[in-house]
């Protein structure tokens, strides 16, 4: 098994703070910002950054769906970090400054990849295409925070 990753990053004219704040309410902004490859969004705990546990469906293929149960914690300053409790995927957000006024987010997932000949388009074509889902993502976050 190959770990696979995907990470998409992008400039958002809000600062850093307010652009993390955003990420980690998961009670009130994160349902908003999701692209239609989520479904059954569902805030089972916590709600606001460290201790939150979410649950969705990723769809990012028309045959796979992924079922997720996420833990999130906070193990640095504009840092959120989700572990799927039901696969070995990990997602790691982090903002930071970028000038006057902007920040920059990114987001990295990695998880331990299929074996084999599935493994091999998995690790070629997985990462193009969650990271196209990703930045459809920071895309509706950044019009969120920069109304």
């Amino acid at each position: 098994m190959a770990q696979v990753e995907a990470t998409t990053e992008r400039i958002i004219a809000a600062d850093a703070e307010t652009v993390f704040d955003a990420l980690a309410d998961y009670k009130e902004v994160r349902g908003k910002v999701l692209t239609g490859h989520f479904s059954e969004y569902e805030v089972r705990e916590g709600g606001d950054g460290e201790g939150t546990l979410v649950h969705w469906k990723l769809q990012a293929t028309s045959k796979r769906v992924r079922d997720c149960l996420l833990e999130v914690t906070e193990p640095t300053d504009g840092q959120l970090v989700e572990k799927d409790r039901n696969s070995t995927m990990v997602t790691t957000w982090t903002v930071t400054p970028a000038g006057e006024g902007t920040s920059k987010a990114v987001v990295t997932t990695v998880w331990n990849g299929a074996g084999g000949i599935g493994g091999f388009f998995e690790k070629t074509f997985a990462p193009k295409g969650l990271g196209r889902i990703y930045d459809e993502l920071l895309q509706n976050l950044a019009a969120e925070v920069e109304k």
